[in-house]
């Protein structure tokens, strides 16, 4: 990997590209948001994201991951991207659902690493561990309160990563640039939101193999490199 920003240009690892300080905001863990677009915008290919990643991408992934102490997913991008058991020791999934309709018999439950994130009135399955956040929509500022968690990874899909931004939860955007066009109808990083209008900071440019890796940081919360 040769790290392009900040200058002067250099050759780094995946681990000492995602070797950054995330200082914990006051009453919530850092979230950090981590996807792949292609270069026309959409986040899958044949409703995969791993149709529009390379071997670095993954790489880069399971780096960042080593980082978080929890990662956070909706329920439906689990269950269509396969989501296991972490690699991480003691790291937990969050999987974030307003129905509470998950396989409470997937392995990511039945190993313990997994939990749901549901609102009050989710019907959720016998023996999986809850936390409840909301009445009827998972309130996430709540929820982040009450994560045990000093850096938290979303992992999308689009539509929690928006309820992220309106909540104005989102601390670093870690945003892969495939070199694929995709067309067809994939979402964006962001889908049906409402105006946000954030502005992030640039705070590292990586490329490899033709993928853009780019970390933005919550404008007026830079973290250190």
């Amino acid at each position: 990997m040769r790290r392009l920003l900040p200058g002067p240009a250099t050759e780094l690892t995946v681990d000492e590209a995602a070797a950054w300080s995330r200082p914990r905001p006051a009453g919530r863990p850092w979230v950090a948001l981590c996807m792949i677009a292609s270069i026309d915008g959409s986040t899958a290919l044949d409703d995969r994201s791993g149709g529009l990643s390379g071997p670095t991408d993954v790489a880069m992934l399971g780096a960042l991951r080593r980082v978080a102490d929890v990662v956070l997913v909706g329920a439906g991008t689990a269950r269509a991207e396969g989501y296991g058991p972490p690699r991480k020791p003691g790291q937990r999934i969050a999987v974030v659902t307003n129905s509470g309709r998950v396989d409470a018999g997937s392995e990511l439950f039945r190993s313990g690493a997994g939990y749901l994130v549901a609102p009050d009135t989710a019907d959720t399955p016998a023996g999986v561990e809850v936390l409840r956040a909301g009445h009827d929509r998972v309130d996430l500022r709540l929820a982040m309160a009450q994560i045990d968690a000093a850096v938290v990874q979303a992992e999308g899909g689009p539509t929690l990563n928006a309820a992220l931004a309106e909540a104005d939860l989102l601390d670093e955007l870690n945003v892969t640039v495939s070199p694929m066009l995709a067309g067809g109808p994939g979402a964006r990083v962001v889908a049906d939101a409402g105006r946000i209008g954030r502005r992030f900071e640039l705070g590292q440019l990586v490329e490899d193999d033709g993928f853009l890796f780019a970390r933005w940081l919550r404008r007026g919360g830079r973290a250190g490199g």
